[in-house]
């Protein structure tokens, strides 16, 4: 009855049969309109999809779904699989079984309906649901498309589940479903994201084995990763594989190349390869201006920021709110308001809505002057534009209350916190005690460090030594000698001592000493480190006969850090002694030992010497890394000995690693940009 209504068009003789309808009917119908798509589109859009109450089975939505996809409605399709799978109860074995069983089901709708399901797995984030469906589908003898599974890995890439993405790519590729350059991109991005450049050569080889060759957006993504990790060298050669190859540089290359150079401080040549663009005919984006202009602004360059800037509103690029903020910024923490306050309105008269970056960077630009008045009505404006005050905002406004000795409006600002869901940090907390101690409140101050204890905010020796400040100037001793021993207690200690500070560090291992509390191996590695890089070897040498006589051992970092502070003062027979005593402790030398001892005779160009560490490295079974050839080839390099340095970076490259410093005789040709 229902077939011969839809047939002859009678919408009322259908839809009288809804309240009969259910499931079993649903399939049966659509099953017998296998013929007639038309006719199935038809009941499913007039009769089941207005049916708001009708309750599907996994069976029913199949039908649906394998006859949508014939009828190309794949968005429909898709939105049913969306409510399949999330329905409780169900599995996804569940799922492809009724998929693939469906009696509406062809080979040609298989195909799409499984390639629609990996798909919305993905879409809704849910990854490992989707790996399974596919090795469901896959042990089952469906292989979706490549597009499909470019798709499964790309998410699992995007959320940091590398591992598992290589587990499906080996599945992909022992499936036999041919690959394409996506495939590659997405895999040599996953390298990249877990730090493992140094496979992507051999990935590439290998991809270009199964026909599938790097393009464009290859080069950019391993370009970008050697600029991250500030080899820029590297990224230099990459661009020359790339005209090599008849690849042009694009837009984003160039801006991961001048964001690398800007990182490593070396502005004048991303200022020079700026000019290369404009050479080439290529014109820079918001992006690569605003990598210069933040990094002069970062120098207080403002007359170099105000170029970039004119620079760019002459070529037609238009700023945003970073190009803005960088501005505010560079002439708002160095006291000219009035300039930052310009470009404040010119960010307005452009269309730009400022955001609480901008805000505070001008209200810190207020609190620098002492104008907390202005800096307050600035809050006040942020609040009326609805713009979120958070954390920084607020610890910025508290420090300049305090330095005012305004502590009664820092307090009740601090209360407002509280009532407006801002969690106040370290920061905050630190600079009331501060702002406390310094007015003689002493008790606030105690009060604030408990309720930061108390909101499990560790206080660091900034916290401490300002408390304990605070009770020694108030002559109130016995709480000062309270806060010592509980700092000494907890093992408080600066994670890096620097020159100026290692006096102070001793002072806290000769307290801890005395009163019988054991230094940690941690503590005693600091000091080492902190006494190393002050270029005081000898005393760190020192030193760590102290530590062996107060029973704490030293371990393989202790011997390297040592190794390396002798290596860097060029006192090699010193290096080697402590070597020796490395290994009569039981500690043989590891890849760092060995590279440390490696480049310091390459420093020196005795690369007879260099090669003969490389040697006992080898016969110690330890292998050499990319720091070992870095070394050697820059060694040989310096003593214009070609011939050793390309024979090392051909051994590099027999051992898997992508080339690396031997890029700096290849691409002098960019040395004038």
């Amino acid at each position: 009855k229902i077939l011969f209504s839809l047939k002859h068009g009678n919408a009322n003789s259908w839809r009288s049969h809804q309240p009969r309808l259910n499931p079993s009917l649903v399939v049966d119908v659509l099953s017998k309109c296998s013929g007639n798509l038309q006719l199935g589109q038809n009941f499913i859009d007039s009769v089941v999809l207005k049916s708001v109450s009708f309750k599907h089975t996994s069976a029913s939505l199949s039908a649906m779904i394998h006859t949508l996809v014939r009828g190309r409605r794949l968005s429909d399709a898709q939105s049913l699989i969306l409510r399949m799978v999330r329905r409780r109860g169900v599995s996804r074995v569940e799922v492809v079984e009724s998929l693939m069983t469906s009696p509406c089901a062809n080979p040609v709708s298989c195909k799409l309906v499984f390639d629609l399901l990996v798909r919305t797995f993905v879409q809704a984030r849910k990854l490992r649901e989707g790996t399974e469906v596919f090795r469901i589908l896959r042990g089952n003898g469906f292989l979706v498309s490549i597009n499909s599974c470019n798709s499964l890995l790309g998410g699992l890439v995007k959320m940091g589940w590398v591992d598992l993405a290589w587990e499906v790519y080996r599945e992909i590729e022992r499936s036999g479903i041919v690959l394409n350059v996506y495939t590659l991109n997405i895999m040599v991005n996953a390298l990249c994201k877990d730090r493992n450049i140094d496979n992507v050569n051999s990935f590439l080889l290998d991809m270009e084995e199964k026909g599938v060759f790097a393009d464009t957006v290859t080069y950019n993504t391993l370009i970008n990763a050697y600029c991250r990790e500030g080899l820029l060298e590297e990224a230099f050669v990459v661009i020359k594989s790339m005209s090599n190859k008849g690849l042009k540089p694009s837009l984003s290359t160039y801006n991961a190349i001048i964001g690398g150079l800007c990182r490593k401080g070396r502005f004048d040549r991303a200022k020079g390869i700026l000019n290369q663009m404009f050479s080439i005919g290529l014109g820079p984006d918001t992006v690569t201006y605003n990598t210069l202009l933040v990094e002069s602004c970062r120098k207080d360059n403002f007359s170099e920021a105000e170029q970039l800037f004119g620079e760019m509103l002459h070529q037609g690029v238009a700023p945003d709110l970073v190009s803005f903020s960088s501005l505010i910024g560079v002439f708002s923490r160095n006291g000219y308001l009035e300039q930052a306050l310009g470009y404040f309105r010119d960010l307005k008269k452009a269309g730009l809505v400022p955001d609480n970056v901008t805000y505070t960077i001008l209200i810190d630009g207020y609190c620098r002057k002492g104008m907390l008045s202005e800096a307050l009505k600035l809050r006040d404006e942020m609040l009326e534009q609805g713009c979120v005050l958070d954390v920084i905002t607020y610890n910025t406004l508290l420090n300049g209350l305090c330095k005012e000795k305004m502590l009664g409006d820092a307090d009740k600002l601090f209360d407002e916190m509280g009532q407006r869901g801002v969690f106040p940090d370290f920061c905050t907390f630190t600079t009331l005690i501060h702002g406390h101690c310094k007015d003689g409140n002493l008790n606030k101050a105690i009060t604030l460090f408990e309720e930061m204890k108390h909101k499990s905010i560790k206080p660091d020796i900034v916290t401490y030594n300002t408390l304990i400040d605070g009770f020694c100037k108030a002559g109130e001793m016995e709480k000062a000698n309270e806060l010592w021993r509980c700092m000494i207690s907890r093992k408080i200690l600066p994670s890096n001592i620097s020159i100026g500070s290692v006096a102070e560090a001793f002072r806290l291992w000769d307290e801890m000493v005395g009163k019988d509390i054991k230094p940690t191996l941690v503590t005693c590695n600091t000091i080492l480190k902190g006494y190393c890089r002050s270029g005081n070897a000898s005393k760190a040498d020192d030193f760590l006969g102290k530590m062996i006589s107060e029973g704490v051992l030293p371990d393989r970092i202790t011997y390297n850090t040592l190794i390396n502070g002798f290596v860097r003062e060029e006192n090699m027979d010193k290096a080697f002694v402590l070597v020796n005593k490395m290994q009569k402790d039981g500690l043989f030398p590891d890849v760092i030992t060995y590279n440390v001892l490696l480049h310091g005779f390459c420093r020196q160009g005795k690369m007879q010497e260099a090669e003969m560490i490389l040697r006992k490295m080898l016969e110690s079974g330890v292998n050499p890394d990319r720091s070992t050839y870095t070394a050697l080839i820059n060694g040989h390099v310096t003593q214009d000995n070609l011939k050793e340095a390309f024979r090392f970076h051909d051994e590099m490259l027999r051992r898997g690693f992508v080339e690396i410093r031997l890029a700096s005789l290849l691409s002098e040709q960019w040395d004038s940009y």
